[in-house]
């Protein structure tokens, strides 16, 4: 009998062991999964700086070489004054306002005043170190870059004759107001128009690309084109660049970046702030794979390339096509299949330079596309998901709204209006104050020489003529 009880505790301190060994493997594995999510959103942050490396080099190479300089600073400087401006404030809009400007919390419990005050006021636990947190950084920082991506977008059709003070101004409220508060009504899981529309928009083709484009045309309506732009009948002259080179890597620059910014779209599974344990989702809970998704980017890529060029045969207007093409594709990257994305793609971008032209033909001088490749192909992105993907649902959990053409126009509606009033109000009082336009003698000599205590070429430079030189 002492034999058996001895057999016995044997196997209760073998079960025990392990027991405590599985206990263990699971803890390991939840660590390694988590450290996996932060590592995921963490690179996200300098593949969407890739970004801003291209606007950089895009817009000092489509100045004038008297304007590079200038240009470069500006576009740098929005990107610093944002992320302090989006840390005390911006962060707070997306978590406060998802159902509207109640400031109620909605269906998933994410959102509300006492939420946003909770994880994301700037004297929140969440807002710093924090060992109990090792997420909301790494989100704050992906989100950081989204809002400097917007502002990137409007630094390049306003080159060579906006205020650096104006546009520092119009910068932030883009950057830490206007686009965040679209993020919360369309890409967040409580936000109303998804909840009550199913509007959907996975890549943020409205909520950001379409808000900074039509943001850009309030601003030109009321900034003027450049100098010698338009000829006294309104016929328009092309002011080039002056490094088509370092425009064309600029680009596509963007476009690595690009990479970045669509995984920051992803969330991924097994968190506590997961919709799913086993399968990737967008930000609205539905599900998706990384690899539909590199499906459809490439695929909308090349289409994007393909119809640009068939249309212009001009290497900006190519690149420029990438960038269209994706962001054509980018509110349905999550369901497309691929030959729809790519035909998505090649029609966008075909539709561009017609767009431009007629934008021209309006008086407004766009000095690198941004209202046509970026407003323009939002509203088109967003379109093509009404047209294409009615039925899908639009959210995580059971009998939920779907997607509709109806649904994705309101977004449309609202995107626009959300970025083309603040964008013309602001630009306006800008323009009335003194404080949006440099003077005439300054554009003519150059920023660069007005500006600047540096010189972009002081080893000399052939520089290129045109009628408003």
């Amino acid at each position: 009998m002492g034999d058996v009880y001895q057999l016995l505790a044997k196997g209760s301190s073998a079960v025990q062991a392990d027991m405590s060994t599985l206990t263990e493997t699971v803890a390991k594995a939840g660590s390694l999964g988590t450290t996996f999510s932060e590592t995921f959103y963490f690179l996200t942050i300098p593949l969407m700086i890739l970004i801003h490396v291209g606007f950089l080099a895009y817009e000092m190479g489509a100045s004038r070489s008297k304007n590079a300089l200038a240009s470069g600073i500006k576009n740098i400087l929005a990107f610093a004054m944002i992320v302090p401006f989006f840390y005390f404030v911006g962060w707070w809009i997306y978590w406060a306002f998802p159902t509207g400007l109640t400031l109620s919390e909605g269906a998933l419990a994410i959102s509300g005043l006492a939420y946003a005050n909770d994880v994301a006021f700037p004297t929140s636990a969440y807002m710093g170190p924090n060992l109990d947190d090792r997420a909301n950084g790494v989100f704050w920082g992906a989100f950081v870059m989204f809002a400097a991506t917007t502002a990137s977008i409007m630094s390049g059709g306003v080159i060579e004759r906006i205020k650096l003070t104006g546009f520092v101004v119009l910068a932030i409220a883009l950057g830490a107001f206007v686009w965040i508060l679209a993020a919360a009504w369309g890409w967040h899981g409580d936000g109303w128009l998804v909840t009550k529309f199913g509007y959907h928009d996975f890549g943020a083709a409205g909520v950001v690309h379409m808000v900074a484009g039509l943001f850009t045309l309030g601003v030109l309506i009321n900034l003027g084109p450049r100098i010698g732009k338009f000829n006294p009948d309104g016929t328009a002259n092309h002011i080039p660049g002056h490094s088509m080179p370092m425009t064309l890597i600029g680009l596509m620059l963007i476009i690595a970046g690009f990479w970045g910014f669509l995984m920051g779209c992803v969330i991924v599974p097994g968190e506590a702030w997961s919709y799913s344990g086993s399968i990737e989702t967008s930000i609205y809970g539905t599900p998706m794979t990384i690899s539909g998704m590199t499906f459809n980017t490439l695929m909308g890529f090349s289409g994007g390339i393909i119809g640009a060029w068939m249309m212009t045969r001009d290497p900006f207007w190519m690149m420029s096509g990438a960038l269209g093409g994706i962001i054509s594709c980018a509110a349905g990257l999550d369901v497309w299949y691929p030959p729809m994305a790519f035909i998505i793609g090649f029609l966008g971008a075909s539709m561009m330079p017609f767009v431009a032209t007629f934008i021209e033909k309006r008086g407004i001088d766009d000095a690198v596309g941004a209202v046509t490749v970026h407003g323009f192909l939002g509203a088109w992105g967003l379109l093509a998901v009404g047209i294409a993907a009615q039925g899908y649902p639009a959210m995580f959990g059971e009998d939920v709204v779907t997607t509709s053409f109806f649904g994705q126009i309101i977004g449309l509606v609202v995107m626009g209006a959300l970025g083309f009033v603040p964008g013309y109000l602001i630009s306006l009082l800008l323009k009335v104050t003194g404080q949006l336009r440099v003077p005439e003698s300054s554009e003519i000599i150059g920023l660069d020489k007005v500006k600047v205590p540096a010189s972009a070429y002081p080893e000399g430079l052939h520089m290129s003529t045109s009628p408003a030189e």
